[in-house]
């Protein structure tokens, strides 16, 4: 049976119940209809994600980028999420990101879409700042860390966020990101793990608001932190 968005007054026989289940389905925004599931959370440790890992039997998939900072052009981001994924096999492929929905974590809902399991590696931080997950991760990894992830202060030591996506990642792609991503790129390049990247501009107008907010002068490069590290010069 097709839903539709007509108008269906809901009835105590079961087909008009179902057709008006349709309807208002169809009307539920496309994530939603994607992904209705609750993610399992758990605090752990970089060998504990491990173990999860390797009881899935599958591959990593970790996409990097910007998050509360944005993409100038969200339409592209996708485009580029969506080449990388047709590249790989749901059936033996986890898509990593960071848990929370904005920025890179749109990426969650198109992997859905194409059938792969999802999870997310991110700092206790997220947790205990109450910061909402992407609808469309299954499972989210909490590491007990006192940063959001990067290098450690001082030390050219990742933080034990930053630790465990290198850690448990096969594959990282970055799409645009800033200092945090670059030091995640870096570490897994040191490892050598296979590393991508793919320009991309973070929002011009959130950049120049937070720069504004800080008294700053208003940026004029919005390439990220990644580029100068990860882009084909000619």
């Amino acid at each position: 049976m097709r839903c539709t968005t007509t108008d269906i007054p809901c009835g105590r026989r079961w087909w008009q119940a179902l057709l008006c289940g349709c309807a208002l389905l169809s009307m539920l925004p496309a994530s939603a209809q994607t992904c209705a599931n609750a993610p399992v959370l758990r605090e752990a440790s970089s060998q504990q994600i491990q173990d999860f890992v390797r009881g899935q039997n599958k591959r990593v998939l970790t996409f990097v980028g910007y998050s509360g900072a944005g993409y100038q052009d969200p339409a592209a981001m996708r485009a580029t999420a969506e080449h990388v994924l047709a590249m790989h096999d749901p059936a033996r492929t986890l898509v990593n990101i960071g848990g929370t929905a904005v920025g890179i974590g749109e990426v969650y809902e198109l992997a859905k879409r194409r059938g792969f399991g999802t999870m997310g590696i991110v700092s206790t931080l997220a947790r205990d700042s109450g910061d909402a997950l992407s609808p469309c991760v299954d499972w989210v990894f909490f590491v007990r860390d006192d940063s959001w992830g990067g290098l450690l202060p001082g030390s050219t030591q990742l933080s034990p966020t930053s630790a465990a996506i290198v850690a448990n990642s096969h594959e990282m792609v970055a799409i645009g990101g800033g200092e945090i991503a670059r030091d995640e790129l870096r570490g897994a390049r040191r490892a050598g793990k296979l590393v991508s990247y793919f320009p991309a501009d973070m929002s011009h107008r959130i950049a120049i608001d937070k720069a504004a907010a800080k008294g700053q002068s208003a940026p004029t490069d919005f390439r990220g932190a990644v580029d100068a590290d990860f882009a084909r010069k000619p």
